[in-house]
């Protein structure tokens, strides 16, 4: 599986404020590239945080590229994955409309009653991993139903879960012209943080590009 890790941040690296409020970073043209990005992809993960924050639907937003996936044999939209150890995504979250199908990851420490809650709303529930998900295994289950490019778009405790667990191939940031400061806002890789330098995941930059008013810095994680 490629796993491709996009973001957008502030100048001083924030996803969002300490309230963990949606903050709007890039623009039009941005949304766009994210559409391609989403179009390519075979689906769309986000931890839970993010579901509860901002509610994301994460379907396509142009009906061509909907046609085009379509044309090409695949589903009008990417499935839809939630990073959810505990089961606290809400039954009537945008996500787990039938516009695409959903997958739910579970730990062993949820409770049965939000197991089969998800369940009942149509979603795929895959359980990995004790007290948190377990990454790795949860993505091999994903891998094996299919998925063979993974589009992870946040939040930040998810990112750096995938980098601690050495499962991102690619990452691409927009930083916006703005910023929003504090010390309790989410940061793009979030989490213990890593300690010592020969942990720090290995970036490659290989494309920077203005868009908008900010610039998209596209790495390889080697």
């Amino acid at each position: 599986m490629y796993v491709h890790v996009n973001a957008a941040v502030s100048v001083d690296g924030k996803l969002s404020s300490r309230a963990r409020e949606q903050i709007r970073i890039s623009g039009q043209t941005d949304f766009d590239r994210v559409d391609r990005i989403r179009a390519a992809a075979d689906a769309v993960l986000v931890g839970v945080g993010t579901v509860l924050a901002d509610d994301p639907h994460l379907t396509l937003d142009e009906e061509d590229r909907r046609v085009q996936r379509l044309r090409n044999g695949r589903p009008g939209n990417p499935a839809r994955v939630v990073a959810d150890s505990r089961g606290r995504t809400p039954s009537d979250a945008r996500i787990l409309d039938d516009a695409a199908e959903t997958y739910v990851l579970l730990a062993e420490a949820a409770d049965e009653t939000d197991v089969q809650r998800l369940e009942a709303t149509g979603a795929t529930v895959i359980v990995a991993g004790d007290d948190r998900t377990a990454l790795p295994a949860a993505l091999d289950e994903l891998d094996t139903a299919g998925v063979d490019r993974l589009l992870v778009e946040g939040g930040g405790e998810l990112i750096f879960s995938l980098f601690a667990a050495d499962l991102v191939d690619e990452l691409t940031v927009f930083v916006g012209s703005l910023v929003i400061g504090g010390r309790e806002a989410p940061t793009l890789a979030d989490g213990d943080g890593f300690l010592d330098r020969e942990a720090f995941p290995e970036l490659t930059l290989e494309d920077v590009q203005r868009v908008d008013d900010g610039v998209v810095l596209s790495y390889d994680v080697t």
